[in-house]
């Protein structure tokens, strides 16, 4: 069985946003070749955090998803960014996920260590806090994708598939 990956994505929420980067990356991944695993795609989350994470926890429980991306747009960033952690209050929890490993293979994206106080550090926070519970086993992380154009679109789409590549490889080794 190819493992299966959680992606999500958030709406708009403000007025002169014609379209969400992070939906712009799901819709362009969905065209593309993912044969290493199943790609399971929830699009257009509320920017609410309680209702954006209880509809992402719902998916988890369903799906069962051997890994999680959670994506969000950041429209003051150059490059895609993934995230070391999050922050409710003075709680913060890290993805397991061995970031220094997995940018070092990439062309343009980078670690962050600030998620940005917003709904998307809010999902992220209460994702890996449900996953830490429940579901250990299970990866997640947080991409934060800039605004997309003719002039980055082809090494955003080639970074997030190797991202999602280590995911997969990472995963395959743990079960082997």
């Amino acid at each position: 069985m190819k493992p299966r990956i959680l992606v999500t994505s958030f709406q708009t929420w403000l007025p002169h946003q014609k379209s969400n980067s992070a939906d712009d990356l799901l819709a362009e991944i969905a065209e593309q070749d993912y044969s290493l695993c199943s790609l399971i795609l929830l699009r257009k989350l509320p920017v609410d955090t309680l209702e954006a994470s209880k509809l992402v926890i719902e998916e988890i429980a369903k799906q069962q998803p051997h890994a999680v991306i959670c994506c969000g747009m950041a429209e003051s960033r150059g490059k895609l960014s993934v995230e070391s952690n999050a922050r409710c209050d003075s709680a913060k929890i890290y993805t397991k996920i061995n970031l220094d490993k997995l940018v070092v293979q990439l062309i343009d994206t980078e670690i962050s260590h600030d998620a940005g106080n917003f709904v998307c550090e809010g999902l992220y926070y209460q994702v890996l806090n449900y996953l830490q519970q429940l579901s250990p086993q299970i990866p997640c992380i947080f991409v934060h994708v800039p605004i997309i154009n003719s002039e980055n679109i082809t090494t955003i789409l080639l970074d997030f598939k190797l991202i999602v590549q280590q995911i997969v490889q990472d995963y395959l080794s743990e079960v082997s």
